[in-house]
């Protein structure tokens, strides 16, 4: 999808716009399609991390990792090397000829040498595996977008070795995980499921179970959706989760793909049944909300950069009215602090409407006014986001009111 307008030509909340403002990241020319990301924008992907791996922790995953760079062979044995080659960085090792190396553009392949690196039984599975890989593709540069399409992408990548009979219900289990974090912001996700394309590896029988496994699971989940022929993955069919930017351009966020051909097969991969017969699992591809960048610029749009309490890189600022007050502040922000809560203290020689205005702007949720009566009674004079001024409160009954906030999350 091109975006080539110019800065000046983008609306307000455009994510772009947003990123710069709140100083969140920035890009430049000398690494096109990849985010610098600014201290306060890594606050935001990295508390998503955490997001990340409570979910998997919650919900029976292991966390792994694999290299960056694989041998081209990697990928010939998957089928990237002849269907995906175009959008792949890989060179040859100048200190050995014979030898040709991928950057990592997906995490799947790589799995399947952990599963495989021990012998796998049927009451193993289901085995979730779960990698949030650095990862780059050869996105063509007139494709290029701000966050929404990018070169260097994160990805809360999973992949679930299961048995054919647990397909559906582990299936509907990333379904649920999907729509409790897209709900608990207020998304609205629209499903598709997409199904076998021309370029398809694998039998027609492996096809037809898989997307029916996936319409099943869907439809137990009495989820509508929509089906996009032959737009699936060239190994499988898949459910993708689509949301629609501030300009109402759909984009494709989270999924869950049903593999039956490339890493089962190609791979080898395998478990021991009941009765010490060698089958195959399937595998199910999973991310809840794709990659970090596009999910973060959606959120930024959809909030119009006032992010939720959880996200916010600054989620208290205290300001002074003057230096008088300036010690008694510092407290409050060393508190603060000590809570776990994210918080900057402005004790700039300005104005105190100056501070209020620029920290606002700021989309900071909660300002903490101090002056001298403050500073006397040990009490903060609260500002919240949306709301202005809602009183002057001790500052322990207002660590107690943020702190039902500062764990909480989508």
């Amino acid at each position: 999808m091109k975006n080539n307008k110019k800065e000046n030509e983008l609306p307000e909340n455009d994510h772009r716009i947003l990123g710069q403002r709140l100083d969140l990241f920035s890009f430049h020319e000398i690494s096109p399609g990849a985010p610098f990301w600014h201290p306060k924008g890594m606050m935001i992907f990295r508390e998503l991390e955490k997001a990340a791996r409570a979910i998997n922790d919650e919900n029976g995953y292991l966390e792994i990792s694999t290299p960056i760079l694989v041998k081209k062979e990697v990928f010939e044995k998957s089928g990237h090397w002849t269907h995906y080659r175009d959008n792949m960085f890989w060179f040859q090792n100048p200190t050995d000829k014979n030898e040709t190396l991928v950057v990592k553009p997906m995490n799947c392949p790589e799995s399947t040498y952990v599963y495989n690196s021990t012998t796998r039984s049927y009451k193993d599975l289901p085995l979730r595996l779960a990698e949030i890989g650095r990862l780059n593709r050869n996105e063509r540069s007139g494709t290029l977008g701000g966050m929404f399409r990018v070169r260097q992408i994160t990805m809360d990548d999973a992949h679930i070795y299961v048995r054919p009979d647990q397909v559906e219900d582990e299936v509907e289990r990333v379904i649920d995980l999907i729509e409790k974090f897209y709900r608990g912001f207020g998304f609205e996700p629209r499903y598709v499921l997409a199904t076998k394309p021309e370029s398809a590896i694998g039998t027609k029988e492996d096809w037809d179970m898989a997307e029916k496994a996936l319409s099943n699971a869907l439809k137990k989940k009495n989820i509508t959706f929509t089906v996009a022929k032959s737009e699936g993955a060239f190994y499988g069919p898949k459910i993708e989760v689509h949301m629609k930017d501030s300009q109402e351009r759909d984009w494709q966020l989270g999924t869950a793909q049903l593999d039956l051909v490339m890493l089962p097969k190609q791979f080898d991969v395998s478990y021991t049944d009941e009765g010490g017969k060698k089958q195959m699992p399937w595998v199910i591809h999973r991310a809840i909300f794709g990659s970090f960048e596009r999910f973060i610029g959606i959120l930024l749009e959809h909030f119009n950069g006032a992010l939720p309490f959880w996200l916010s890189p600054v989620q208290v600022a205290v300001l002074t009215i003057n230096d008088t007050v300036k010690e008694y502040a510092v407290h409050v922000a060393k508190e603060l602090k000590g809570a776990g809560i994210r918080v900057m203290l402005d004790d700039r020689n300005e104005t105190i409407g100056k501070k209020i205005r620029e920290n606002e702007m700021q989309k900071i949720p909660y300002l903490l006014v101090i002056g001298g009566k403050e500073a006397e009674a040990k009490t903060v004079a609260v500002r919240e986001r949306g709301k202005g001024d809602t009183g002057v409160i001790n500052l322990d009954a207002f660590l107690a009111h943020i702190s039902k906030q500062k764990g909480a999350h989508a």
